[in-house]
């Protein structure tokens, strides 16, 4: 699969599964723009990995949430470079907290994040996208979405909404040549899990078939794909990535 002459833009790029979706876009000839809010830090080093493989990007900071902010970014990485072949909603932040105790700052935090980001940017680039007829939406949502997860009322509303809006940017896209899908992520072994115990860790293996966490480049693979042109007739998808854990 080749993205040669591609211009990818992957929000929370920094790390995780979004610096394994950067580095997979790149291996395949993309110039990709690493999104990142806080830490800059760690999208410099997602760049550096970039380029110590041979690969081209760049760091593009902006909190997805931020309307005026996502909007004026990406105008600007649009001017620089002409286009946006390929955006990865991937941005993600959990709060979680049983509903009794749910703040409602975290409740929005949430939401704004998982949900109004992917709206926000994906609004951003659909214009020159339309103009060029052609492009791909990829969206980050989770297992949860599907599935629900007691303390994870805002988390899993928001991924859900990201299905949602995952569809219907399909059907309206879809006559301009867009394709705009998403994958729904496990037990991904990341940050987020590396903080479970032996015990927590034994438990939620033994409800995987495959009897794995999943890597980030699991998910890479699986965004690679649905960004390239082999893809090119699936659109308003959701692609489970989570060892048969919901199927």
């Amino acid at each position: 699969m080749t993205l040669k002459d591609k211009v990818a833009l992957v929000t929370g790029g920094s790390r995780g599964i979004g610096r394994a979706i950067c580095l997979r876009l790149a291996g395949a000839g993309a110039f990709v723009a690493v999104n990142y809010a806080r830490n800059g830090q760690a999208a410099r080093e997602t760049i550096r990995l970039i380029g110590e493989a041979g690969g081209e990007a760049e760091a593009l900071c902006f909190d997805v949430a931020d309307h005026g902010a996502a909007t004026g970014a990406i105008a600007a990485l649009i001017e620089r470079r002409g286009r946006v072949d390929i955006l990865v909603n991937n941005a993600g932040e959990s709060r979680d907290g049983l509903l009794v105790r749910m703040k409602e700052q975290d409740w929005d935090r949430v939401i704004d994040t998982n949900l109004k980001g992917a709206f926000n940017c994906s609004r951003a680039v659909a214009y020159a996208m339309m103009k060029r007829r052609s492009g791909r939406i990829v969206n980050v949502s989770s297992v949860v979405a599907l599935s629900g997860n007691a303390g994870q009322a805002n988390y899993s509303a928001s991924k859900a909404g990201l299905i949602g809006l995952t569809k219907s940017l399909a059907r309206e896209l879809a006559p301009r040549g867009i394709c705009v899908n998403a994958v729904a992520p496990g037990l991904i072994d990341t940050d987020m899990t590396s903080a479970m115990t032996e015990e927590q860790r034994e438990r939620v293996l033994g409800e995987i078939p495959l009897s794995r966490l999943g890597t980030p480049d699991d998910v890479a693979g699986v965004v690679l794909f649905l960004a390239s042109d082999e893809a090119g007739y699936i659109t308003g998808q959701v692609i489970g990535v989570n060892g048969g854990l919901y199927m």
